[in-house]
């Protein structure tokens, strides 16, 4: 799983390294890269596995053919992902497209999300978490989940 925080630079090259634990969870998958995406919910970048992708890929072509929202999916996440693999020093290169999308110039935080993990600009992702935190203590009794773990 992605757990966690980690704050890492570009490169002069415009290279930044991976979390060490993001891609040994990645390689343990098979995958020596991962899938990023312009957030649809905020301005950060969604990075995913190549299996996590395919299963959106699979939901997409499951709806009709001859719907709008089927483009518009397709469009909005397939065309806009690009497959960045690790270098021999475990760093990817964003595109320039990303890095605008998250307002990134140099710093970026990893955020782990279990399954996936976002990249963010460092305050940026500071006042999400902050307003997140107000949030999720508020709804926190209402999770179906909570029970399991009292």
């Amino acid at each position: 799983m992605f757990l966690s925080m980690y704050e890492n630079k570009l490169d002069k090259k415009g290279r930044v390294s991976v979390p060490a634990s993001f891609r040994s969870y990645l390689s343990n998958l098979g995958y020596n890269g991962v899938i990023c995406y312009p957030s649809f919910n905020n301005q950060s970048i969604e990075a995913w596995p190549q299996d996590r992708i395919e299963k959106i890929s699979n939901a997409i072509e499951s709806l009709n053919p001859f719907e709008e929202k089927r483009d518009f999916f397709a469009t909005s996440i397939l065309s806009e992902s690009t497959n960045l693999q690790f270098d021999s020093e475990g760093r990817i290169s964003l595109t320039s497209k990303l890095l605008k999308h998250a307002k990134i110039k140099n710093s970026m935080i990893f955020v782990g999300q279990g399954k996936t993990f976002q990249i963010w600009e460092p305050t940026i992702f500071e006042k999400f978490r902050a307003n997140a935190r107000k949030k999720a203590n508020l709804n926190r009794s209402s999770l179906k989940w909570e029970s399991q773990f009292n």
